[in-house]
């Protein structure tokens, strides 16, 4: 059992992150915190209580309230009420860091644009970790959350990321990652590099890594389940004459709409999206 530091806290919000698969990842401060906090706020309490349970930490005779995102229009208050009453109030995510893709987000800019102070108890994070297992550049990242569920506007999306100069980071569910990769190596190019990285820091942990097209012929053939991470590796630029361009958008026009074709080579040859769709139509015109 830990040997807990409780201690009388500062009026404020206090944010822990909360492990995202095994419960010895959370910190020895957030369970402090955990352990003096007035008020214990969480998105899920019974997940949260039962890792207290785990680490000894009591509840005792305090206030445990919900907090997510079916209730926060009707719980915001309360708790902003309470840290106005000098008290302090921790919240917890199911599983990670508050704020990043979490219904914290509203809780504590409301709290900010009320002056109350917000502290920070950093720890576990799905994104971290699946960038430290990945094997691709973490100089630079872009985490994008959930991509939409429809495949049209997935694309779009995808599309708008083709170019940005940072390994991209999403969330997926199972049920769809086949088709996410399916759509993100036909938009951003099926020789793209990237990682699928599922159940982090649990018992079934898996990471698939290869080309964007290997991963959703794998993923379409062995379906992941669990929570999912994607990690992809940004476009790489290079000199394309125009021979070259106009090589890879013929065969693309074969298969593909002149918009998809642009998509899908623009982003495979690190090109101004709007150059390549311009070359398309005239190609797609017999120019």
């Amino acid at each position: 059992m830990v040997n807990l530091n409780k201690q009388k806290l500062a009026p404020g919000l206090y944010l822990i992150a909360t492990p995202i698969g095994t419960a010895r990842d959370i910190t020895l401060r957030a369970l402090d915190i955990l352990a003096s906090a007035d008020v214990i706020t969480a998105e899920d309490t019974r997940s949260l209580r039962h890792l207290m349970d785990i680490h000894g930490v009591p509840v005792g005779e305090r206030p445990f309230w919900a907090y997510h995102d079916h209730n926060g229009e009707r719980m915001r208050p309360r708790i902003l009420a309470a840290l106005a009453e000098g008290k302090s109030v921790v919240y917890a995510s199911e599983a990670g860091t508050p704020m990043v893709a979490d219904p914290g987000f509203d809780l504590g800019r409301s709290a900010v644009a009320e002056g109350y102070d917000l502290v920070s108890a950093p720890g576990p994070s799905a994104v971290i970790t699946a960038l430290t297992l990945a094997g691709l550049p973490t100089d630079r990242f872009l985490f994008a959350g959930f991509l939409p569920n429809a495949s049209g506007r997935r694309k779009t999306v995808l599309g708008e990321l083709a170019n940005v100069p940072a390994t991209l980071v999403f969330y997926e569910s199972p049920k769809r990652v086949a088709v996410m990769l399916r759509d993100a190596a036909l938009v951003l190019g099926g020789a793209r590099d990237a990682a699928m990285c599922r159940e982090l820091t649990k018992k079934f942990e898996e990471v698939r890594r290869g080309t964007l097209e290997e991963l959703a012929a794998s993923c379409a053939e062995n379906p992941p389940k669990g929570e999912i991470v994607v990690v992809i590796d940004r476009a790489r630029s290079a000199n394309v004459s125009e021979e070259d361009l106009d090589l890879a958008l013929g065969k693309a026009l074969e298969r593909l709409s002149v918009r998809d074709a642009a998509d899908a080579v623009a982003a495979e040859l690190g090109l101004p999206r709007r150059q390549v769709y311009q070359r398309a139509l005239q190609l797609a015109a017999g120019d």
